[in-house]
């Protein structure tokens, strides 16, 4: 995207990569490019994100506006890219950092020949349930508000493809182990439920600490850009229309 666009293009449709930030939710996002964008068209426009991020993540977060919204099922499709870190050794009931930790488990017989061994056995076709603390409704509610109250509903199991499971660096402080990873996954895989199983199988207990999308299709983050640089944009385009 450029300054140079017709503002009336984004009502035609535009696709908008943003680099989502910590802590905002992907409808923050959609909201305040949302509001931007209707102050300087002067009227209300379609817009939606393809494929949500949870707060605690960063990273690759398509925006479709106008005509090109009906492309969003098309993005969501798309193969992912992750990066990110689980820690080892210790459980959330979240599976990341909303939640502070509840259970310590060993690591003394997790070797990396371990580690690197076992994420083979999560990659290709897979049975995944979803972490407790996600937004799938469950007879009309939201299983992370059911979550919330101490519902522990086990959650079906949904087929899932890994193509990629990489790991890129390993770190052991005290009791712990801090485990960089890449993943390339298809539609629906909840990388949460990853470090959770992962624990697992290990005979141990993860979750995740960090997590950052880095690829959607063709998309990549290095051609994203921050909402403050949208914003600054926006605010060029709008001058020049003075």
């Amino acid at each position: 995207m450029s300054q140079e666009i017709p503002p009336s293009e984004y009502i035609v449709g535009k696709t908008l990569l943003i680099d989502k930030p910590l802590t905002w939710t992907s409808f923050d996002a959609v909201n305040k490019i949302r509001w931007q964008l209707k102050q300087l068209l002067k009227q209300k426009l379609k817009v939606g994100h393809a494929g949500t991020l949870d707060p605690l993540a960063t990273g690759l977060l398509i925006i479709c506006t106008g005509k090109f919204t009906k492309r969003i099922d098309e993005f969501q499709g798309q193969e992912k890219e992750y990066t990110g870190t689980f820690v080892i050794g210790a459980t959330t009931p979240s599976s990341d950092l909303e939640q502070a930790i509840d259970f310590h488990f060993p690591t003394e017989h997790i070797t990396d020949e371990l580690l690197y061994n076992t994420t083979k056995q999560f990659i290709g076709t897979i049975d995944q349930s979803p972490p407790l603390f996600s937004a799938i409704n469950v007879d009309g509610k939201r299983a992370y508000l059911m979550a919330r109250k101490g519902d522990e509903t086990i959650l079906p199991t949904r087929k899932v493809e890994i193509r990629e499971f990489d790991i890129r660096d390993i770190r052991r402080i005290d009791k712990l182990i801090e485990v960089d990873f890449r993943v390339s996954c298809g539609k629906g895989t909840y990388i949460r439920s990853l470090a959770r199983d992962f624990g697992k199988a290990l005979d141990s207990g993860s979750y995740l600490s960090s997590l950052r999308r880095t690829r959607i299709g063709e998309f990549r983050i290095e051609d994203a850009m921050s909402i403050e640089d949208f914003v600054k944009l926006i605010s060029l385009v709008q001058d020049e229309k003075l």
